[in-house]
């Protein structure tokens, strides 16, 4: 998975061509780091039909909240640049929950 920052964000998400699906996770966040493992597995399981980043809010925090990023976990899905489908919330973001936002948007 490669790893956001404010330097990489827009080329790697905004200009990126085909779907990117962006972890926004947090170090103190527990759920965010349950997850992780399963996140990475998706990640190697469907690399070639989507992009995957992760981006630390807890480093970023400007550019979470540029993206509207309220809770953690969320997951966000761009196309062309364009935000077209986010979970969020430890609740909503389970492994199934992931893998279906995946598989809809690939």
């Amino acid at each position: 998975m490669l790893e956001l920052n404010k330097e990489n964000f827009d080329q790697e998400v905004l200009q990126a061509a085909g779907p990117v699906i962006v972890d926004f996770w947090g170090t103190k966040c527990e759920p965010c780091k349950a997850l992780m493992p399963d996140v990475e597995r998706l990640a190697e399981q469907y690399k070639d039909k989507m992009k995957f980043c992760k981006l630390n809010t807890t480093e970023n925090r400007r550019l979470a909240i540029s993206q509207k990023v309220m809770g953690l976990p969320t997951f966000i899905v761009y196309k062309n640049g364009e935000k077209v489908k986010e979970i969020s919330g430890a609740d909503n973001c389970t492994p199934d929950t992931i893998e279906n936002l995946i598989k809809e948007n690939i």
